[in-house]
């Protein structure tokens, strides 16, 4: 995937790298603009898995990026949060993330 062009990464691909901790800064432009498309969009796992794995860059990142974390937050507003997994799948990751952010 290291040799693939950005623009044909799927979330799939996205969802691996990021969760790897690699190329974020380079990476999550692409991936919050798939999550403001659909904040749900999924790889191979479960639907919102790209968002999970975007909510586990360390909050350094954020804090280095207010731009990226502005447009994450746009994401997380435009939640369903009646969706059927989003209580098991999603609620405890956006909680640390907000937690480590200390937001």
């Amino acid at each position: 995937m290291r040799r693939k062009p950005i623009g044909l990464l799927t979330a799939e691909d996205l969802r691996l790298l990021l969760g790897q901790d690699v190329g974020a800064p380079i990476l999550l432009p692409r991936a919050l603009a798939m999550l403001e498309h659909d904040p749900l969009c999924e790889g191979d796992l479960y639907p919102g898995d790209l968002l999970a794995s975007t909510l586990r860059i360390p909050p350094s990142h954020w804090h280095a990026r207010p731009d990226h974390l502005e447009r994450l937050e746009r994401v997380l507003a435009a939640l369903d949060t009646t969706a059927e997994d989003f209580d098991f799948l999603l609620r405890e990751p956006i909680a640390k993330f907000r937690e480590q952010l200390g937001s």
